[in-house]
């Protein structure tokens, strides 16, 4: 837009037009007087007294009205019928478009978008070709609107609200209410105070949180080659999960990606090509499965350990520089005919950790498929249909039961996020309200007491904490303040040259003992306790396996 004769483009009112009417000089408030009135011809109907205009805002209404002390800074973008009331103003960038009243003393913050239009979408015509809806935006008196906010026609939001920033509002907003997240949720009246960040526990008598996870990353590095000579048999040049245990599949595959995280390369005892050429060599041609060792018979899907190896062999031949020699047929075989059965029969009331396996195991031999095999898979089936089946008020799938409280739903959300969107790059649907679960199970006393805890219940919240927290800041003090808590927890139960226990908990039992699987899920959920804090990088290693990000 060209300014009126003699403006300033670009002044310090333009971007900060509450200091107007207060430090501009008689010639500033009467080129701005004269702005106002060229904007007539426009559609500016009525202003009040006090009131600014940048002569960089792209004003162009059907109708035009301003109250008194509201103002429009620059670039901001205005068509259609809109009022503002008195003490109203729209900041930098902000985008108000179609019939919109504002009240009395509204903020609306910058790069705000109000949108009180809509294209019909019916299908039987492009939608350039079809008409404009529009039902209006109301936003009542005392309302703050904040940046990058986006408000949808036929939204009412009631007076003395407050839109969190990047909130998109779809629904009419109740009086009082406090907003945010896409679609926009109520997360308090704002009437109340704040719900605090419940306070963890005094952390030792550590200066700083980032000396001493890179001290830890120091000491993991270090002790890295000895750790897995450790795990090491000779003589069948494999590795097992505790000295003197039985060798299994996924004991070595968690050896390999130690290895890549920490060391960057294969496990020391053993070449990269020897490992890769064996792992290949145990896939079933006909399913494409891993069966475990000595298994007789072809595997099955519905077999845990043989769900469980499309992701620990998949992962670890990349890692060797291998891959699959066959497609995953037994997941190319589960078309979207039979898959959608396969899914509604799977116990999501009573076994969603069962159902979340499931899930990861699908969706990551889809993903085999599709990048080595060129074979497409349904994915369009498999993202409709959870899309449609996660509860939009827990954001989980799957049920609580009496005996576990919400273990199943939120472990189960891990390991099905985990080979879905997350792999996939989609976004996760409502993870504001996933937020809201998880931390309630995180304070469940019975799987989170001040002892230890199991490698699988504390990545099963770390990991949906971290995969929602990249969309939305929801209550990140408390994520953070959860995950500075449980780093005070872990780092003490580490074993010179021997790792972790998968149970971090007293016991004599296998799981309370060192293992490469507690080392290996250990080590990536150190890394995702310390990335949530933002301080993942003086760990000095990143994971790279089933549990990479």
């Amino acid at each position: 837009m060209v300014s009126v004769d003699g403006a300033a483009p670009g002044s310090r009112y333009d971007f900060c037009p509450w200091l107007f009417w207060a430090q501009a000089g008689p010639d500033e408030q009467q080129r701005q007087l004269s702005w106002q009135e060229s904007l007539r011809a426009d559609g500016l109907r009525a202003v009040g007294a006090r009131s600014y205009l940048s002569p960089l805002a792209a004003v162009h209404p059907d109708e035009l009205r301003v109250g008194a002390d509201s103002y429009i800074a620059a670039h901001v973008y205005l068509t259609g019928e809109v009022t503002l009331g008195d003490h109203t103003t729209l900041n930098p960038y902000a985008t108000v478009r179609g019939t919109v009243r504002l009240g009395t003393g509204v903020r609306v913050g910058a790069y705000a978008s109000l949108l009180g239009f809509n294209h019909s979408m019916d299908p039987s015509a492009p939608v350039y070709t079809q008409p404009l809806t529009s039902r209006g935006i109301t936003v009542e008196d005392d309302v703050w609107i904040g940046s990058h906010a986006i408000v949808l026609d036929g939204v009412t939001v009631g007076a003395h609200s407050v839109i969190g920033a990047g909130a998109v509002v779809t629904r009419d907003v109740p009086s009082w209410s406090v907003m945010a997240g896409n679609p926009a949720r109520r997360i308090r009246d704002r009437r109340e105070p704040p719900a605090a960040a419940p306070a963890a526990p005094a952390a030792p008598a550590v200066a700083d949180k980032d000396v001493e996870l890179a001290r830890f990353g120091a000491r993991v590095r270090e002790q890295a080659a000895d750790l897995l000579d450790g795990y090491w048999v000779p003589a069948r040049r494999r590795f097992a999960d505790q000295p003197g245990a039985a060798l299994t599949v996924r004991a070595t595959c968690d050896a390999v990606e130690i290895a890549a995280s920490v060391l960057s390369g294969a496990p020391p005892p053993v070449p990269a090509d020897e490992l890769a050429d064996w792992l290949a060599g145990l896939q079933d041609e006909r399913t494409g499965l891993v069966p475990s060792l000595g298994a007789a018979g072809p595997p099955s899907f519905e077999e845990p350990l043989a769900r469980y190896h499309i992701l620990a062999v998949g992962y670890a031949l990349e890692l060797l520089g291998g891959r699959w020699r066959h497609p995953l047929r037994a997941v190319a075989e589960l078309g979207a005919d039979r898959l959608v059965p396969a899914l509604d029969a799977l116990p999501w009331t009573t076994e969603a950790w069962h159902c979340g396996d499931w899930v990861d195991a699908y969706a990551t031999g889809v993903f085999v498929n599709r990048d080595l095999f060129g074979l497409p898979g349904p994915v369009e089936a498999l993202f409709g249909w959870l899309h449609l089946r996660q509860d939009q008020y827990s954001g989980l799938w799957g049920s609580p039961t009496p005996r576990e409280g919400r273990r199943q739903p939120v472990n189960g959300y891990y390991r099905l996020t985990r080979g879905s969107f997350a792999q996939f790059g989609v976004a996760v649907p409502n993870p504001e309200s996933t937020i809201d679960s998880v931390l309630a199970h995180s304070r469940d006393s019975r799987f989170f007491g001040s002892g230890g805890a199991t490698a699988c219940d504390v990545l099963d919240v770390i990991h949906p904490l971290w995969l929602c927290g990249r969309q939305t800041g929801y209550r990140r003090d408390e994520v953070q303040a959860w995950a500075r808590h449980r780093l005070r927890l872990v780092l003490p139960h580490w074993r010179p040259a021997a790792g972790f226990a998968f149970d971090l908990g007293p016991g004599a039992a296998a799981e309370h003992r060192p293992s490469l699987r507690g080392t290996e899920m250990w080590l990536s959920i150190v890394w995702l306790l310390a990335e949530v804090i933002g301080e993942s990088d003086g760990l000095g290693y990143r994971p790279r396996g089933v549990h990479r990000t």
